[in-house]
């Protein structure tokens, strides 16, 4: 069959590097792999909907993949398939609220390391200590400025590396 001539064809022209410098005396250099940079995917945990989306919009615009969850029980549920680069967390959410999600994951083994931007209506110290206590990376007031907010992500994300 001519497909089985075609390969033998190829199989002859192609010659190992090893080879290839046994027979002209000369070393192939290999084509630089150029690594594709990973899309840092950012979780947002707030209960409005509305905040939820305005902020996921921004972070897609900035080439951002986005996961979002209502709250701390829902974010739970989304960590146990996704594995966020970061998350956005709110402080004041039902059913969980982002002070008992951010102690979760604290002390969950294979989540304590992931950074965490708390965003909260609560700019009062106490609720600043508070977060910073339980180990969030980053405590920024509502409503946030984009930049900083882009800014801070990428921070975290450098420090990671």
């Amino acid at each position: 069959s001519s497909s089985s001539a075609a390969s033998d064809v190829y199989k002859r022209q192609r010659l190992s590097s090893a080879a290839h410098e046994k027979a002209f005396g000369e070393a192939i250099e290999a084509e630089p792999v150029f690594e594709e940079k990973r899309i840092p995917l950012v979780m947002v945990v707030d209960d409005s909907i509305t905040v939820r989306k305005v902020t996921t919009r921004l972070l897609e615009r900035n080439n951002f993949k986005t996961v979002s969850a209502k709250d701390g029980v829902d974010a739970l549920a989304q960590l146990q398939e996704y594995k966020p680069d970061v998350m956005l967390l709110d402080v004041e959410m039902p059913r969980m609220d982002g002070f008992e999600l951010a102690t979760n994951i604290r002390n969950d083994e294979q989540l304590k390391n992931l950074p965490i931007i708390m965003i909260t209506s609560r700019t009062g110290q106490k609720h600043r200590d508070r977060a910073m206590g339980i180990g969030v990376n980053i405590y920024m007031g509502k409503p946030y400025s984009e930049g900083e907010l882009l800014d801070n992500i990428n921070n975290l994300l450098n420090q990671k590396e």
